[in-house]
């Protein structure tokens, strides 16, 4: 779990998703469900909730406590899959400014958020968590529109999920994902630095 051997993984379409009591396991879903930026999906009632819920949207402004509640959300429904063996790595990723995070507040409480791995113009999701109504969608459409402004690119979603699937997500074969994932990873990378600078308010 070394920043080297993470990176090398992503490159080549691989991601860890393993258990406390596991080894580390690596895996290449076929098919991957991704999301194109430009396809996010913002019904009504989200709309809404992004114009009046009285949230605002940060870049990189909280990482360490988005992927602490990524975890203990986890924890409790799906078994505790985000190690802290796996925090401490994408902990050292993001100090070397490749692992991002998306928060979401809400009278300056930390509501929402999400966190994963940008390469060029990928952006390979981890986790993400809601401890308020919408509010790790909130944080979905931020990231979707970030990265839509940045040249578009492509969000890997990893696994199928009905949730992400209703925000717009597809699944795609492996082969075609990783035809996009050379593509878009010898692309500059997105302007994060520029992104941690600001502060969105609505939608």
């Amino acid at each position: 779990m070394t920043p080297e051997w993470l990176m090398s993984a992503y490159r080549h379409g691989i991601f860890p998703w393993y258990t406390q009591d596991q080894p580390i396991l690596w895996w290449s879903p076929d098919p991957r469900l991704v999301l194109f930026p430009g396809e996010i999906r913002v019904r009504r009632s989200l709309a809404k909730r992004l114009r009046n819920g009285g949230f605002t949207a940060t870049f990189d402004r909280g990482f360490d406590a988005v992927i602490d509640a990524c975890a203990t959300s986890r924890a409790d429904v799906e078994g505790t899959w985000i190690t802290s063996n796996m925090m401490d790595a994408y902990r050292r990723l993001h100090r070397l400014g490749h692992a991002h995070s998306v928060e979401v507040w809400q009278d300056r409480r930390l509501v929402g958020g999400l966190y994963g791995v940008a390469l060029g113009r990928m952006f390979f999701g981890e986790s993400m968590f809601s401890a308020e109504r919408d509010a790790s969608k909130i944080a979905l459409v931020h990231l979707a529109r970030h990265l839509e402004a940045c040249g578009g690119g492509l969000i890997d979603c990893q696994m199928h999920t009905s949730h992400l699937v209703s925000l717009g997500a597809r699944d795609i074969a492996r082969d075609e994902f990783l035809d996009y994932l050379e593509q878009y990873t010898c692309q500059p990378t997105a302007a994060w630095k520029e992104a941690a600078s600001s502060k969105i308010t609505g939608g």
